[in-house]
């Protein structure tokens, strides 16, 4: 973050703390999303170095903040104004940046891929269900499998086993058995109403991965 004007440390600090929690943004003129405000929380901000109106910090945040939009407003917030000077993701989901990978890894591996030597790509490209590794979880039956491909909702009859934790509206990954993933989705029930009902909707489906036809019987 790039100050305006000379700020001292307290003041930063306490402006930090302010916009830890539950904040309120609106997102930037140019953004991906409908511009209207939204509610996205802040689980962290630490700082990390002052250099004269250089501030860096490290922001924890659910996805879908704008961390653009959050330095500006921190920048009101002080009344001297502030803009982003540089940003590095340095997590997502289960992905760090000490296991990520340039595009010149990827070339270099491929080369060597082609050369008869596959460890090096394999290294690199991960299955597709670690993706969803922090994620919470249902497991379907093979014979539920098909019906979710197609688009159908899991139905709790389907239901294998799950996290112990989901709650209402959570996302959730929906696998088989095998751990192969089939589809994302939101959980209508909590855990233990999708264990204990032989009836109803245990989640919608926001997203299919698995063809159609996979796990066909």
């Amino acid at each position: 973050m790039h100050l305006h004007k000379d700020v001292p440390e307290e003041e930063i600090k306490k402006v930090f703390n302010e916009f830890t929690g539950t904040i309120k943004q609106l997102p930037p003129i140019r953004s991906a999303v409908k511009r209207q405000e939204r509610f996205r929380k802040i689980y962290f901000i630490n700082l990390i170095e002052i250099n004269e109106k250089d501030v860096l910090f490290e922001v924890g945040c659910e996805a879908g903040t704008y961390i653009r939009k959050l330095i500006h407003d921190m920048g009101i917030r002080l009344k001297t104004g502030a803009h982003m000077q540089q940003l590095v993701r340095t997590k997502t989901g289960p992905f760090t940046n000490e296991n990520w990978y340039t595009l010149h890894d990827l070339k270099d591996a491929y080369e060597y891929y082609k050369e008869g030597s596959e460890e090096q790509l394999r290294n690199i490209i991960l299955p597709f269900e670690y993706t969803v590794s922090n994620s919470k979880k249902i497991w379907i039956l093979d014979s539920t499998v098909d019906s979710l491909c197609h688009g159908s909702p899991l139905y709790n009859p389907g239901v294998s086993k799950l996290s112990d934790n989901i709650q209402r509206n959570d996302k959730v990954a929906i696998l088989t058995l095998k751990n192969e993933l089939v589809s994302l989705g939101t959980s209508q029930l909590d855990s233990k109403e999708i264990l204990d009902n032989t009836k109803g909707i245990a989640a919608k489906l926001d997203a299919v991965f698995m063809p159609i036809a996979t796990y066909e019987v």
